[in-house]
């Protein structure tokens, strides 16, 4: 990350380093065609203020979500209730591979805290028992996040897995992803979990884990409320940001970015400036 995220305190003057100046589009502009002010920070990307897109670039390309794929596999964990049930992890889960927690097969979790180390930690063994408790099987979980995926409108959305591992038929977009989070957003309990900095989940024995977010703009950048981080080899690093001040909110998706910390704070910035630009002129 150019510069070290010491420096994100002096975000403000980011804008500056891309050569941008604040301008303000009509507001009820849908996806606009305009010359790109963000080239080169990410294989697609969609910006979006107070839930309209501002600015974006290749936001209908089918790409690799990497764990983005969590922000789908939340909602319906969530949408099923009973966070507070206990989940026996499976063999299977135990052996996920990727970034995990290091679970053990026949361990016992609280659903909820299994879900905290899969959006905070991005935890592939704690996703996986999630999948297979909701559903029975990994198979089945997918089958419901492409349903879902379908009643949201996400055209180029499909999922071959539940954690976000790279596969042939496991894709989404930028617009895509903009969609599934402002839906996942709008659950209190998901909001409240990508906005934590950090936590401590155990399980029925009482092993425990210190969770520290893989958000590097929570706590750094002023209004950053989360979501997800994600990579693979496929995907490259990739990220849904959301902040929110005065207001006013901005959500900002990057796949395959380049600079994906230092890029995504910068444009967070030059949204705000955007935003209340347009205020005044309302």
């Amino acid at each position: 990350m150019r510069g070290g995220l010491a420096s994100l305190s002096g975000i403000a003057a980011l804008a500056g380093l891309f050569g941008l100046a604040s301008t303000a589009a009509p507001a009820a502009a849908p996806r606009a065609a305009v010359a790109d002010p963000f080239p080169g920070v990410a294989a697609a990307y969609e910006v979006r203020i107070d839930g309209r897109t501002r600015w974006s670039a290749h936001a209908d390309q089918p790409l690799p979500p990497a764990s983005l794929t969590k922000v789908m596999t939340a909602l319906l964990v969530l949408e099923a209730g009973r966070a507070d049930a206990a989940v026996v992890v499976s063999a299977r889960a135990a052996e996920a591979t990727g970034a995990r927690l290091g679970l053990r097969a026949g361990e016992r979790m609280r659903a909820s805290a299994l879900l905290a180390a899969t959006l905070i930690r991005s935890a592939n063994d704690a996703c996986l028992a999630l999948a297979e408790w909701v559903a029975g099987s990994e198979a089945a979980f997918v089958a419901r996040m492409n349903e879902r995926a379908a009643l949201l409108g996400l055209a180029g959305t499909r999922f071959a897995n539940a954690c976000g591992h790279d596969a042939k038929d496991h894709r989404s977009t930028a617009h895509d992803l903009a969609r599934l989070a402002e839906a996942a957003l709008a659950l209190p309990e998901f909001a409240r979990i990508v906005a934590t900095e950090s936590a401590v989940v155990r399980t029925e024995g009482g092993r425990t884990w210190r969770l520290a977010s893989t958000n590097a703009l929570l706590g750094r950048v002023p209004g950053v409320r989360g979501v997800k981080s994600g990579y693979t080899k496929r995907a490259g690093t990739c990220v849904i940001v959301a902040a929110e001040r005065e207001g006013r909110r901005v959500l900002v998706v990057l796949l395959g970015a380049t600079d994906r910390w230092w890029d995504a704070a910068a444009i967070v910035e030059r949204a705000f400036d955007a935003a209340r630009v347009a205020s005044r002129r309302a």
